[in-house]
């Protein structure tokens, strides 16, 4: 029965869309259809419209999202894949996302509706825009660390202005982006800048800290209203059941890029304040990204902490409270050194490594000793920081090299440190 649900439902959306029935709906009511499962029409609390005509030119398509006018709960339904093109290349799979739940952005809709006094149904952007908190980034042109405070986004525990600037400097929904200054920023540039930030802060972090240039996120197409669009990739949990030399390749690179997200050039430390295994995923060339970045946390070792440590905690508002999590974050001289490292390995890493692999004799004893040290929350910094470093090194000895493994063959051939 589902079978035949989902076939029928697949049906519809590729006569909704107008991709190539003969008979399409009207092209007022398929673009009124577009426009209320893109979110368009709650925009400008959304993300932006950089993407919107590659899903109108039907550049973009997917399957799977219920509408409306089904009977079927779609309440959780957030991710689902799609196929996208371009000039350049022909079709690519990526993810297509909603910031929050269908069930999730009702609740909190109404708690903007409800904040003013209107009941359950209001205009959301103009009790958006009547807030102080909006009218203070309507009269400034810089993003100040007082503007985002009580935020619930895991990246503004600790803002430093460096850190707010290079928010403004990379926002993607913007025509002309590189300045620190918001002057080229209209009204509802900021408002989709607030909103993103209040709600969920996955579509920003891939923006800040590119693929192109090193860093381990999935690359960031664009946005359409509430949707956002970044490239496709496997969830590591399919590799659960693989060989020992596929999970200990995986393995080897969560805990190197988790190395290099506290460590880098930049002097940022991005950090883990919730893990599971859908927070990474890989590529064809067996490359792991981090496919979820809804729960990085950001600490500017350049600039320190905010110069007011209380400043989460001192306002809330309407803001506040949209993403669903209200709780307010403890303070930053909390975050430990080895918190990623202790996540990953209560959560991720004991899936892809077990006693079974020790039992067949091509896992030492030793690797899963030093995963139970770093797991073990009761122990220093340094001493989890060691076992991670012996657990690498008993890690890289079992990487295969292969045409397989495309991020590093053939030089894995020639190279030692491989």
């Amino acid at each position: 029965m589902a079978g035949i649900w989902l076939k029928a439902w697949t049906l519809y959306l590729i006569v909704a869309l107008g991709t190539s029935d003969p008979s399409p709906l009207p092209q007022e009511k398929s673009y009124e259809f577009r426009r209320n499962l893109l979110g368009l029409d709650k925009c400008n609390a959304c993300i932006g419209t950089s993407i919107c005509k590659k899903f109108f030119k039907d550049e973009i398509r997917f399957e799977g999202w219920l509408t409306a006018q089904s009977n079927l709960s779609v309440a959780d339904v957030q991710s689902n894949e799609g196929n996208y093109t371009d000039i350049t290349a022909g079709w690519r799979s990526v993810v297509l996302s909603r910031l929050m739940s269908p069930h999730l952005h009702e609740i909190s809709d109404n708690s903007i509706c409800s904040s003013a006094g209107k009941g359950k149904s209001c205009s959301i952007e103009t009790v958006l825009r009547a807030t102080p908190r909006f009218q203070s980034w309507v009269r400034s042109n810089l993003l100040l660390p007082n503007m985002v405070k009580g935020l619930a986004a895991p990246m503004l525990r600790c803002p430093s202005q460096r850190l707010l600037d290079r928010i403004v400097r990379r926002y993607f929904e913007v025509i002309d982006v590189g300045s620190v200054q918001m002057k080229h920023f209209t009204e509802k540039d900021k408002l989709r800048l607030l909103y993103t930030l209040a709600v969920n802060q996955h579509a920003l972090i891939p923006q800040m800290f590119p693929g192109t240039e090193g860093w381990p996120f999935l690359r960031y197409h664009g946005s359409c209203g509430r949707v956002m669009v970044w490239a496709g990739s496997t969830p590591i949990r399919r590799l659960f059941s693989s060989s020992l030399e596929r999970r200990a390749d995986v393995a080897y690179q969560l805990l190197h890029v988790t190395q290099s997200l506290s460590s880098n050039s930049l002097q940022f430390n991005l950090f883990y304040t919730n893990v599971s295994e859908d927070t990474f995923g890989t590529l064809d060339d067996s490359r792991v990204f981090i496919v979820d970045s809804s729960t990085i946390g950001i600490i500017d070792l350049k600039e320190g902490y905010p110069p007011n440590e209380g400043l989460q905690t001192e306002h809330t508002d309407v803001f506040s409270g949209l993403s669903g999590f209200c709780e307010q974050p403890l303070p930053c001289e909390t975050v430990r050194g080895a918190q990623s490292f202790i996540l990953l390995c209560q959560h991720v890493l004991h899936k892809l490594l077990g006693p079974n692999d020790v039992q067949s004799g091509r896992l030492p004893k030793t690797a899963l000793r030093e995963l139970r040290i770093c797991a073990d929350q009761t122990q220093s910094d340094q001493r989890i920081t060691s076992a991670v470093q012996t657990l690498k090194d008993i890690l890289q000895s079992l990487r295969p090299c292969s045409s397989l493994y495309g991020y590093r063959y053939p030089e894995c051939l020639y190279s030692a440190k491989f």
